[in-house]
C-alpha cells in the first residue's frame, strides 16, 4: 500500500505548483536585481578607471550614506559614453596565432590608472570566433575595455584571475568555470573553459562555452566524484580496457600503471571474498550473464567495500567480447552500518543494565521499605506511611522513612532523601536508614545524630561525594514533645485543629556536603489528634514550579485533610496534590498524636 496520500487529499498540488512558481518569480527578480547592480559597478569602474571591488565598495557606500536600497543607487549609474578605444599595434604574429585558434580567443592589454596599477584590461585584438554567451562578436568586442563588455568577469572571479596571470606570469586554466555574464540587466549563466597566458606585456586568452553534451559530460564526471562511481570496461579480444579516472581511485591504481587487467582482480581482493569474485568472474565469462555483487578489496588507504554491477557485451553467436563494470565505493555505507550496529549493541546493553539496576533497586527498596498500607501503632503515635516509587526506570529514587521505638520510651522519627537515582541511591538510602536505626540506640539527642549520619556519608565513599537530606527527631510520649533536627530537608507539617502550619526548626546543611557539620536541636508542643505530616520533595516537586509553591500547595492541600485516621490524610493530601503529578519518588507520612 503506498505511503503517500491520494491526489485531492491533504496536499493541494495546484497550491504547492503555485508555491513554487512564486518562489522562482521572486527568484527571478533578485537576479535582475544582482545584474542591475553588476552592471552598475562596470559603469562606475570604468567611468573612474578603478578596479570593480573599488567600483563596488564606493557604490555600497553610497548606498548607505543616501539610504537608498543598493539596487536602486545602481538604477542610477549612467553608461559611460560608448566609444571604442584605439588598441595598440601587435606584432604580426599575435594576430596569426589568434586566427589559428579553433575557439573564441583574444589578446588583452593592460588599462592603468594613474599610480601605473592595472586596473582593467583592453581587448586589443580578437578572431573570428570570438563571441561572448551574450552573442556579441569580435568586432563589438574590439577595442572595449572588459569589465566594460563583461561586467560578469568580476563578479565571477575571472578578472581576478587574469591579473594573477598577468602580474605573476603563471598560466591560468579553469576547465569547467559556472560563469554569469550580465548585459541588458539581464543575467546569461554558463559554464565555460578558459585558458589565458602572458605574452608580449598582454594576456592571450581562450575561451569557449560548453555546449549541451558537453555540459551533460561534465555534470557526469561530477556525478561520479560526488556519488564515488567508477565505470570500466574490458576488450576480452584486444586486452585494450577503459577506464574512468575514480576506478584508478577505488582500486588504489596511479594513472601511469594504467587499468588492471581483468584477470589480477583476485589479486587485490580479499581473500575471504575470494569465492565471491571468483563466482562473479565465471557467471560474466561462461554463463554470459550479468551479475551484481559486493566485495572487499585491500587499498593503499585500507580496506574499501565496493559495489559491482557487471555485464558482458556478446556477439552475434552470444560469446562475451567485452565485460562492463559499474563500481561504487560504498565503504563509507558500511562504516556507517557498523557503527549503527555497535551504537544499537551498546544502547541494547545499557537498557540491560538499566533494567536490571532497576530490578535490584526495587528489590532492595521493597526489601527495606515495602509499598505499605495499615497503621503502625507506636507509643503515643498512630502512623500512616505511603511510598511511590517513580514510574520511569531511570529516575527510581533514595527515598526512606523510619519509625521505631527506642530503650528510653521514646519514638524514633526519621524520614530523608538520597540524592540521585537508581541503583546508587536505593543503597545510598539503605546505608542512612540503616545507620538511623543503629544510632538512635545510644539515645543521643537528634542533632547529634544528624552530625554522625554526615561524618558516614563524608568518610565512607570511597572518595565519591555523596550527599541527603533528612529530618531526624524523637517523640516523647510523655510529654507529646517532639525534638528533632533538619539536615536540608523540607520542614514537617502540623496540622491542628484543621489548619496546616509548617513547622519552624533550625535549617542545617545537606548530609556529606561538608566535612564539617553541625546541627541545631528544635522542640515543638504537640498536643493529642495533632496530625504531623513528614515528606520528602517528590511531594511538593512539580515541573514549572519553585518548592515554595509547592510547599504552599502541600500546606493548603493538608488544612483541608482533617481527619482522624492517618491513611486518609495521606489519601486525601495526595489526591489535592492531583494524585502524583511528579517525576520523582514520593514518601509520605502521617504521624497523628493520641
Amino acid at each position: 500500500m503506498s505511503n503517500y496520500p491520494p491526489f485531492g487529499g491533504r496536499y493541494d498540488c495546484g497550491a504547492a505548483a503555485a508555491g513554487i512558481r512564486e518562489l522562482l518569480t521572486r527568484l527571478r527578480r533578485r537576479m535582475r536585481n544582482e545584474a542591475i547592480v553588476d552592471e552598475a559597478t562596470a559603469r562606475l569602474a570604468t567611468r573612474l578607471n578603478i578596479r570593480p571591488a573599488e567600483a563596488a565598495d564606493q557604490l555600497s557606500h553610497m548606498a548607505q550614506d543616501s539610504g537608498l536600497a543598493l539596487v536602486e543607487i545602481a538604477r542610477g549609474i549612467d553608461k559611460p559614453p560608448d566609444r571604442a578605444i584605439e588598441p595598440p599595434v601587435l606584432p604580426d604574429w599575435i594576430t596569426g596565432v589568434l586566427e589559428t585558434v579553433h575557439i573564441s580567443a583574444c589578446f588583452l592589454t593592460p588599462v592603468r590608472d594613474a599610480a601605473g596599477r592595472v586596473v582593467d584590461f583592453l581587448i586589443a585584438a580578437a578572431n573570428q570566433h570570438a563571441g561572448d554567451v551574450a552573442g556579441r562578436t569580435a568586432a563589438e568586442l574590439r577595442g572595449r575595455r572588459l569589465i566594460e563588455t563583461s561586467p560578469g568577469a568580476a563578479g565571477s572571479g575571472l578578472f581576478d584571475d587574469f591579473l594573477n596571470a598577468f602580474e605573476t606570469g603563471e598560466t591560468l586554466y579553469r576547465g569547467s568555470l559556472e560563469f554569469v555574464e550580465v548585459r541588458h540587466h539581464q543575467l546569461w549563466p554558463a559554464t565555460m573553459s578558459v585558458r589565458a597566458v602572458r605574452i608580449e606585456g598582454g594576456l592571450l586568452v581562450t575561451w569557449s562555452a560548453l555546449d549541451d553534451e558537453e555540459v551533460l559530460v561534465a555534470g557526469w564526471e561530477r556525478a561520479q566524484r560526488l556519488a564515488e562511481l567508477g565505470w570500466g570496461e574490458w576488450n576480452l579480444a584486444t586486452q585494450q580496457t577503459l577506464w574512468t579516472p575514480q576506478m584508478y581511485e577505488m582500486f588504489g591504481r596511479e594513472r601511469g600503471e594504467g587499468p588492471m587487467p581483468l584477470e589480477d582482480l583476485p589479486l587485490v581482493v580479499v581473500p575471504d571474498d575470494l569465492p565471491v569474485v571468483d563466482d562473479q568472474l565465471r557467471t560474466l565469462l561462461e554463463h554470459s550473464e550479468a551479475v551484481e555483487t559486493e566485495f572487499r578489496i585491500q587499498h593503499r588507504h585500507g580496506l574499501r567495500h565496493l559495489s559491482v554491477v557487471s555485464e558482458p557485451v556478446l556477439d552475434t553467436e552470444g560469446l562475451p567480447v567485452k565485460v562492463r563494470f559499474l563500481v561504487q565505493d560504498v565503504t563509507k555505507n558500511r562504516r556507517r552500518e557498523r557503527a549503527l550496529a555497535v551504537a544499537h549493541a551498546q544502547a541494547s546493553l545499557q537498557r540491560e543494565r538499566a533494567e536490571e539496576e532497576h530490578r535490584v533497586a526495587v528489590q532492595l527498596q521493597n526489601t527495606i521499605l515495602p509499598v505499605r498500607r495499615g497503621l503502625m501503632q507506636l507509643p503515643g503515635l498512630s502512623i500512616g506511611v505511603r511510598y511511590l516509587p517513580s514510574e520511569e526506570l531511570a529516575r527510581l529514587g533514595g527515598d526512606w522513612f523510619k519509625a521505631r521505638p527506642i530503650p528510653n520510651g521514646r519514638v524514633l522519627l526519621g524520614i530523608g532523601d538520597a540524592m540521585g537515582h537508581g541503583l546508587a541511591a536505593a543503597a545510598l538510602m539503605l546505608q542512612m536508614r540503616s545507620a538511623l536505626a543503629g544510632l538512635a540506640y545510644t539515645q543521643a539527642p537528634a542533632n547529634q545524630i544528624a552530625t554522625w549520619l554526615n561524618d558516614l556519608l563524608v568518610h565512607s565513599n570511597n572518595g565519591v561525594t555523596v550527599t541527603g537530606t533528612a529530618i531526624v527527631g524523637h517523640f516523647d510520649p510523655a510529654d507529646r514533645t517532639l525534638t528533632w533536627t533538619n539536615a536540608g530537608h523540607p520542614p514537617p507539617l502540623l496540622i491542628r485543629h484543621g489548619r496546616a502550619e509548617l513547622l519552624e526548626g533550625v535549617p542545617g546543611t545537606m548530609l556529606g556536603a561538608f566535612e564539617k557539620a553541625e546541627y541545631g536541636l528544635a522542640t515543638t508542643q504537640l498536643e493529642a489528634d495533632d496530625v504531623l505530616v513528614l515528606y520528602t520533595d517528590g511531594v511538593i516537586e512539580r515541573r514549572g514550579q519553585d518548592l515554595d509553591a509547592g510547599i504552599t500547595a502541600l500546606a493548603q492541600a493538608a488544612g483541608q485533610c482533617g481527619c482522624a485516621d492517618p491513611e486518609k490524610v495521606i489519601d486525601c493530601v495526595l489526591a489535592h496534590l492531583d494524585g502524583r503529578g511528579t517525576d520523582d519518588d514520593v514518601c509520605i507520612a502521617a504521624a497523628r498524636v493520641l
